[in-house]
Formats: C-alpha cells, sequence, structure tokens
C-alpha cells in the first residue's frame, strides 16, 4: 500500500526525538503496520537522520545514533545546537559528550595499533634469528655427519688405526 510522503513526514516525526512515540501506538491509532513503520524509520536511519532503533531513552542510543547526532550538529553554533537538542529532546551536555567521545574514540586505537606494530616488528625479528641459528646448527650438524660418513669409510678401507 502507498502512504504519502506527507503521512510518512507526521509519522517518522512521531517516531522520532523528541516525541519518542512507541511503534506499537503508532501503529494501533493509524492502523499501519509495526514492519511498515519499522522500514519508514530504519531508512530514515540510513537516509542520516539521528533516529534510534529502539524506543531507549537517548543515552542508550546506539553508538551510530549518536555518532549521527555529532555529525548532525558539527557545525552549529551554540544557539543552533540549543535548538536541535530541544527538537531532537537532548541536552546540549550530552551531545557534547557525545562528540568529546568521537573524538577521542580513535586515540586508544591508534596506540593499541602501534603496540602491536611494535610487537610484529620484534617477533619477526626473532623469527629470523631463528631461523639464522637454526640454519647455522643444520650445516653444523650436517657437516658432523659427513665427517662420520667419512671416517667410517676410512676405517673400513684402511682398517681402523686403533687395531694396530
Amino acid at each position: 500500500m502507498n502512504y504519502s510522503p506527507e503521512l510518512k513526514d507526521a509519522l517518522l516525526r512521531r517516531m522520532l526525538p523528541p516525541n519518542n512515540e512507541s511503534i506499537t501506538k503508532i501503529s494501533r491509532e493509524e492502523g499501519i503496520s509495526e514492519q511498515t513503520l519499522r522500514n519508514w524509520r530504519d531508512k530514515a536511519r540510513k537516509e542520516g537522520y539521528a533516529a534510534p532503533g529502539t524506543d531507549a531513552v537517548p543515552d542508550d542510543w546506539s553508538t551510530q545514533d549518536k555518532f549521527l547526532v555529532v555529525v548532525e550538529t558539527a557545525s552549529m553554533n551554540e544557539t543552533e545546537l540549543a535548538e536541535y537538542a530541544r527538537k531532537k529532546g537532548l541536552y546540549v551536555e550530552q551531545i557534547k559528550a557525545w562528540k568529546d567521545a568521537c573524538m577521542n574514540a580513535n586515540g586508544g586505537i591508534a596506540k593499541e595499533a602501534s603496540r602491536l606494530n611494535r610487537e610484529l616488528k620484534d617477533s619477526e625479528k626473532e623469527r629470523r634469528k631463528l631461523e639464522k641459528e637454526l640454519q647455522r646448527k643444520e650445516k653444523a650438524l650436517a657437516e658432523a655427519a659427513a665427517l662420520l660418513v667419512l671416517s667410517k669409510k676410512a676405517n673400513a678401507i684402511w682398517g681402523d688405526p686403533e687395531d694396530e
């Protein structure tokens, strides 16, 4: 069934902050299936609107939704940010905290990546060192085996000098 864009927009506004009406309630009132409403909400999320996947309070939103809010508000001044927060049912402090979290999100990852790279280089050096030592020992073993074989052949040909 086709629904008008105006109806979709109106229902989306009811589902999204600051209203955050439950999909079940809207479905009962409007006679539209819950799955259709969820599809509309999910499509809005994919288009970049901050729309939580559940009826959760803002602090329980997914990191993706919080990040979308941070992106949407990145270029706003204080007045615009305050108006945006009111419309979405958020506090300016929440948005600022989410922004700080986003800004610091990769700091730990970069340090961890650096540490892992260092460990990888160290283990690679250790591996090369062990391979060289193994090759040296294999050569020494091969030389000892060759000397043993030659000594046995010499003894077989000329006899054992200890016997005389």
